[in-house]
């Protein structure tokens, strides 16, 4: 279940990054903004960890982990939903309030894991760092590229 619900949102942020690399490309960056080649490899990393992370806590408390999982879905939508509005759309304004809202739920669904499986939560963590990061990127290229987001 985790895998396939995971691996759905993963295809749908995928499908609006078919393109993105041209739309990167050109791009005003910061220095430490990492080559586009660099997202493939760690975005596959981050959702199999994900999946991982909630069937540990669906298989550790059924019943009284709905509201962790619930969240969980919440979140995916989130980090797919971010895909399409900077890649697709170009809409930097609304991927910097998503992308903060993303990290948001992340966090708490970070805490309501760990009520249910800590190494789950733990697992979590690489996740939360990367769309840190992301998150100040998302911000850097708004303000650096006003007239294409």
């Amino acid at each position: 279940m985790s895998l396939g619900v995971t691996g759905a949102a993963a295809t749908l942020a995928a499908r609006a990054s078919i393109s993105s690399a041209q739309f990167y490309a050109v791009l005003d960056k910061p220095t430490w903004a990492p080559p586009a080649w660099l997202f493939g490899p760690v975005w596959t990393l981050l959702y199999l960890l994900m999946a991982i992370a909630a069937w540990r806590v669906w298989r550790a408390s059924r019943a009284e982990s709905r509201s962790a999982l619930a969240l969980y879905l919440v979140q995916l939508a989130l980090n797919a939903l971010w895909t399409w509005l900077f890649f697709v759309w170009h809409n930097g304004q609304w991927a910097t309030i998503e992308v903060l809202a993303l990290w948001g739920s992340i966090v708490t669904t970070i805490v309501l894991f760990a009520k249910h499986d800590r190494p789950a939560a733990w697992m979590l963590a690489p996740y939360l760092a990367w769309v840190s990061f992301a998150s100040a990127l998302t911000i850097a290229v708004w303000q650096r590229n006003p007239s294409l987001l």
